[in-house]
């Protein structure tokens, strides 16, 4: 063999050795459920607006593998708006998936993740939200755009019943989650979800007070503006533990959006929103489906460490400042491989968790 030829193959083996392979795991497989549970545990860390979004389906994951390289993820999830407000520490595994009788909002997102030394990093993602307006019923409540004047009255209304029933606190409206209307016999039935703060008020004006001890609730109100039930759950924020082995990075306190008379044209929209854009043309990986929904990019920040069971940004604005963010999660084994190919199932989509 002479030394051209030799030249050849070692250069067509050295590039063989460099090239990426890509595999398709089952969509429902522990490991495609490790990757997906972290992108939504991520894709609510980002939000202090809104709701927590629940994982609903797996519709595609591609790993990509290269010599010397990180394992890459890409994955296509569908998440569901549930009932637990952004701020609420309850877990999105113990949170109620809105039915879609009452306008369903859902989140398609493709997100971009790397398994380092064992942990699952986001380091990409593009999402959309959208009305889900399948099986909407005549007579069910509408949803109503988070500026409606009439609406945003109830809410004032339904909060200052509420104050007179506290002893010692008062409160003040810091976000409205959701308002609808129900015809009804008797007219207009309104239902309002809304996040209160204790406040301190001065001459009948009232400030939340910026402490993170301070209480918040997330309050259901119904029925007419003269004649209404109004119910709230407290709850208090749960800043994350620091970890033991930080370089002692400080977790900013989660804001929120306070409304006032003079809301942006983006509060013309019905319900809040994911996050659009984190860095998507740093890696070419995601697809071209929801290009055209946003131009917003978020910029990266300090790395923050989740918790697997842990937990979003509003329709009025794009947080302008993304952590990157560490999952650690305990894979399960992976289950014996199919052989009979009568057996076999379709790699993707995955199962529907909800509808």
């Amino acid at each position: 063999m002479n030394r051209l030829t030799i030249t050849v193959v070692l250069g067509l083996l050295a590039l063989g050795c460099t090239q990426l392979s890509i595999r398709q795991p089952n969509c429902d497989s522990p490991e495609a459920e490790e990757a997906a549970f972290a992108a939504q545990d991520y894709l609510n860390g980002q939000h202090s607006h809104g709701y927590k979004y629940a994982l609903n389906r797996i519709e595609d994951i591609k790993v990509l593998t290269k010599l010397d390289a990180d394992d890459t993820y890409v994955v296509e999830v569908d998440l569901l708006e549930t009932d637990c407000h952004a701020l609420d520490p309850t877990p999105v595994a113990n949170c109620t998936v809105r039915p879609k009788a009452l306008t369903a909002v859902e989140g398609d997102c493709d997100v971009v993740l790397k398994r380092v030394g064992g942990v699952m990093t986001v380091t990409a993602f593009k999402c959309k939200t959208e009305e889900s307006t399948e099986d909407l019923c005549l007579g069910c409540p509408m949803l109503l755009p988070l500026n409606d004047t009439t609406a945003l009255n109830f809410v004032h209304t339904s909060l200052a019943t509420f104050n007179n029933n506290t002893v010692n606190t008062t409160y003040t409206l810091l976000e409205v989650g959701r308002m609808s209307r129900q015809i009804v016999s008797g007219g207009p039935r309104y239902l309002a979800e809304y996040v209160i703060a204790e406040a301190n008020c001065t001459n009948n004006v009232c400030m939340p007070l910026n402490d993170v001890m301070a209480n918040r609730g997330i309050c259901t109100a119904k029925g007419l503006e003269a004649a209404h039930t109004v119910d709230c759950k407290m709850f208090s924020i749960m800043v994350p533990p620091q970890d033991a082995n930080s370089t002692g990075v400080s977790h900013v306190f989660p804001r929120v959006h306070v409304h006032t008379q003079n809301m942006t044209r983006k509060h013309g929209l019905r319900h809040h929103k994911l996050t659009s854009l984190y860095d998507p043309h740093v890696t070419g990986l995601l697809s071209a489906e929801s290009a055209s929904e946003s131009s917003e990019v978020v910029s990266v920040a300090t790395p923050t460490v989740l918790n697997a069971t842990s937990s979003d940004t509003s329709s009025a604005s794009v947080s302008a400042e993304v952590p990157l963010a560490v999952v650690k999660r305990d894979v399960p084994a992976a289950p014996a491989t199919v052989t009979d190919p009568v057996l076999l199932i379709p790699p993707c989509p995955g199962r529907h968790r909800f509808f």
